[in-house]
């Protein structure tokens, strides 16, 4: 069949599906089930429209009834319709639902992801690019390889200036809508030695000799097409034939997504973008909440329909978020309210405080079982966490006590690669005989190892009946090697003795953190730049703190491995555990959010990278944990919590304190923070005295820092220069109780109690 989106006005009509005919409002029922804010959203069709769609509001049905009545009005035919979603899955959504109204006629609607129909425009007009119709699409390790040749050939010194952190700069500036020829020099710094711009211009010409292009390239492409004036008619075909324009998710579009949505609304401006600035968590994969910020610049006279009855949470629950982002400058404003008439309350926000992160873990989960009690199902609660590392002791927790639980958007914590590579050396060191382990990590990371060296281990392993080390040694005792392999293998296995003799003197987790620094696999994950690179590493410190809870090397293995064989694989109800960022656009009965606690949430990083705007962000990525619970919500925060293999006290997060007093019924334990107190401040108050004095009867002082702060009768000030014994010397910015805003020499701005510190 002819292609429907065929813009050539000479073509031959190509068949198309019957079109429902048109029907008066009061003839579409669908209508009525929509309330007053919903039917504003789809009935205004004609003009530029921004949607802000809060948590549970029903912006689905909103996007799908809208593009009904559009079809159904006799407004447009399907093939003027452009619908895009972020995801395959809300596309096949939207198609299904859409269809149930408008019947087959809904398969001629451009309605899929941005790349889904990039790609379909750029097939069409590929030869303008330099491309073949025909061309490939290079997949994640095939754009790193041959970014690597080209470096390679460029002699780039790929270890001072790693390929994935340049195709990490290549990919921003695609996602910014910039070419090579629109790349200054200086846009990347001193990246690849100042060549990055050159490198960038390299890639994109081996890319057309290829005929190949990547993601970024998809939309790109196009946009160049677009912005050409000796092209002029391809841009206009589309903005004529494109007359209704609907965009899911607007927050989260990146700089090259809305210029290519703007270029193709110009004509007829009927471009409806559906959103929630308070729901942008992606700016660190290229998201610009600022295109949702300025769309009624973009867009003079649009309308804007805020969609703020919701129908998931209880008013208690809306009230906290509402409270909570209300702390946002660089946002909208909307405030949520109950969709619903007969709503109850709800319960408050409960907000628990507690001692360390095992006592964490064990009330959440003891909560998770009194919650079934009560008649809730496992799989409608979830356990929310700002960073994968933290999934591991409510893993731990949840398999003591055998509740079933999944990790949803990723694998369990000892099911993840790092955490197998990692456990593979470890065994290597306890059992030798262990080939399963060694031919793991015998190439990770690259020793240059070729198959043809890996292919003698195995067989004169088989044919003298021993494993793949003993073969190993018995290896480079000959010449059957090249003599580089030699050397290569014979370094390993002497690594391997060297820390088999450290079992015995060495404390275990010391031994485990000089095992994968000495083996080089930490560095390997240090140099890659990828975007969960950084999570990596930080599962591998959560794996080193956990060494700690047992007597030995071996014992921890053996540890992993009943826990490994006791997993459930049942299709059995389970609560989920996931990231927060993983959770958007989910919703649970129950919610619990751990580790709400500064510096873990808000995310120091995030903060020291983005400062005031990454601070809004993590707000935000707050308000998406609390919108995600219908009944429940449970909020808690550690004052002591032991973060890669390093105890560390810590305030409760400023994100707790703004939740409204009004919605929140605040626990802890007694002496923690005052038991339950009114704001972080008076926990701070109570904490250095309170909490202590429990933590010097568990552990000498050294454990847990100075206490004596040798401070004169009237305490610190402003200007005085102190010294703290894990952030080192700073001097005081401002001083709130006995709660010390410090900028530290070499750890920038902190929030620290007085009796941490010392003058200097």
């Amino acid at each position: 069949m002819p292609d429907p989106f065929d813009l050539d006005d000479d073509a031959p009509e190509p068949p198309r599906h019957p079109v429902a005919a048109p029907r008066p409002a009061a003839a579409a029922p669908w209508l009525n089930e929509l309330n007053a804010e919903q039917r504003q959203a789809v009935e205004t069709t004609e003009g530029p429209v921004l949607v802000l769609s809060g948590a549970g509001t029903g912006k689905t049905r909103v996007l799908t009834m809208r593009l009904a009545h559009i079809l159904l009005s006799g407004r447009a035919r399907p093939w003027n319709l452009l619908a895009v979603t972020f995801t395959n899955k809300a596309a096949r959504e939207m198609r299904e639902r859409v269809a149930t109204l408008v019947g087959p006629a809904a398969e001629q609607c451009w309605l899929g992801t941005f790349h889904a129909l990039g790609v379909r425009m750029l097939r069409r007009h590929a030869p303008l690019v330099g491309l073949e119709s025909n061309f490939t699409i290079l997949d994640t390790d095939d754009q790193l390889r041959l970014l690597k040749q080209i470096m390679e050939a460029e002699r780039v010194d790929a270890k001072k200036w790693p390929a994935q952190a340049l195709m990490g700069t290549i990919q921003r500036w695609k996602d910014r809508g910039l070419s090579p020829l629109r790349v200054g020099g200086g846009d990347a710094g001193d990246m690849a030695g100042g060549r990055a711009a050159e490198l960038y211009h390299l890639y994109q010409d081996r890319l057309r000799t290829l005929n190949a292009c990547d993601f970024g390239d998809l939309l790109l492409h196009c946009l160049t097409i677009f912005q050409d004036p000796s092209q002029a008619d391809v841009l206009a075909g589309y903005q004529e034939q494109l007359r209704y324009i609907l965009v899911d998710e607007y927050q989260d579009t990146n700089v090259a997504q809305y210029l290519w949505l703007r270029l193709l609304a110009q004509k007829h401006k009927n471009i409806c973008c559906v959103g929630d600035d308070d729901q942008s968590i992606y700016s660190w994969r290229g998201a610009e909440v600022g295109n949702i910020l300025r769309f009624e610049r973009d867009f003079p006279g649009a309308a804007v329909i805020r969609l703020e009855a919701n129908y998931r949470s209880t008013p208690a629950i809306l009230a906290a978020a509402a409270g909570l982002i209300r702390h946002n400058e660089g946002r909208l404003g909307k405030t949520l309210r109950p969709g619903r008439q007969d709503a109850e309350a709800g319960s408050p926000i409960v907000v628990r405080g507690l001692w360390d992160g095992e006592e964490e873990a064990r009330w959440v989960v003891e909560e998770i079982e009194a919650q079934q009690r009560a008649g809730i199902h496992l799989g409608q609660m979830a356990i929310l966490v700002r960073a994968g590392f933290q999934t591991r002791e409510f893993e731990e927790r949840l398999i003591t006590t055998g509740v079933p639980y999944k990790v949803v958007g990723g694998l369990r914590f000892y099911e993840r690669q790092e955490i197998r590579d990692a456990l593979a050396y470890f065994r290597v060191v306890m059992q030798p005989a262990d080939d399963l382990a060694f031919e793991r990590i015998v190439n990770v990371p690259k020793r240059r190892l070729g198959d043809a060296t890996l292919q003698a281990i195995h067989v004169l392993a088989r044919r003298q009946g021993v494993g793949l080390v003993a073969a190993a040694r018995q290896l480079i005792q000959t010449d059957e090697l090249k003599p580089r392999a030699r050397a290569v293998l014979a370094g390993l296995l002497s690594d391997f003795d060297r820390w088999r003799g450290l079992v015995e003197g060495v404390p275990h987790p010391e031994l485990a953190a000089t095992i994968l620094d000495e083996s080089g696999y930490t560095g390997m994950w240090q140099q890659e730049k990828t975007p969960d690179a950084q999570g990596r590493l930080e599962n591998l410190k959560e794996l080193v703190a956990a060494l700690e809870e047992f007597d030995s090397l071996a014992g921890f293995l053996e540890h992993v491995s009943l826990v490994m064989e006791n997993d459930e694989k049942s299709d059995a109800e389970r609560v989920s555990i996931m990231t927060l960022h993983a959770a958007k656009g989910l919703e649970f009965d129950v919610v619990f959010l751990p580790g709400w606690e500064e510096g873990v949430f808000p995310h120091q990083r995030a903060m020291a990278e983005s400062g005031a705007k990454g601070l809004e962000e993590e707000r935000r990525l707050a308000y998406v944990g609390v919108t995600r619970a219908r009944r429940r919500v449970f909020v808690s925060y550690a004052a002591n919590r032991r973060i890669y293999n390093q105890w560390q006290s810590s305030l409760p997060s400023r994100f707790v304190e703004e939740l409204p007093a009004e919605t929140v019924e605040r626990l802890a334990e007694q002496g923690l923070f005052g038991g339950v107190a009114d704001s972080a401040a008076a926990w701070a108050a109570n904490w250095s005295s309170g909490y202590l004095t429990q933590r010097r009867r568990e552990h000498p002082p050294e454990a847990i820092g100075p206490v004596e702060s040798g401070t004169p009768e009237g305490g610190f000030s402003p200007g005085d220069r102190v010294f703290h014994q894990k952030f080192g010397y700073g001097r005081v910015l401002a001083v709130d109780g006995n709660k010390l805003e410090i900028g530290f020499d070499k750890a920038g701005a902190k929030k620290v109690i007085d009796s941490f510190v010392a003058l200097a």
